[in-house]
């Protein structure tokens, strides 16, 4: 991960924050935090105006390396972005929520 991406762990994401879940679509649906938008990665630059402009954006994927290169262009394009560590597994860990699109049991994959 590039050292000029700001990132936050887990813990220290404010509880009103903007979740941005950036996995793919079975990723998604297989879970994700319950206050996440999800724009996968590869639609990001389509669907920019459903970002908030005025708020900081929490970037989230399995594990960092997608989210941190998201991080990395909003940051570049005038968002304030912020790449969470460790990503969905690190969150599943550490006991944060986690529900189903799928109506299975949550997972991370």
């Amino acid at each position: 991960m590039p050292s000029s991406v700001p990132t936050a762990t887990v813990d220290a994401i404010p509880a009103d924050a903007v979740l941005l879940d950036v996995r793919e679509q079975d990723e998604w649906d297989a879970g994700h935090a319950p206050s996440a938008q999800h724009i996968p990665m590869g639609e990001l630059t389509a669907r920019l105006d459903e970002l908030p402009a005025d708020a900081q954006v929490f970037v989230i994927c399995r594990s960092g390396g997608r989210s941190a290169r998201v991080t990395q262009y909003l940051n570049g394009n005038g968002w304030d972005a912020v790449n969470v560590d460790g990503g969905m597994q690190t969150w599943s860990a550490l006991g944060q929520p986690v529900v189903s699109a799928s109506g299975q049991d949550p997972q991370v994959i």
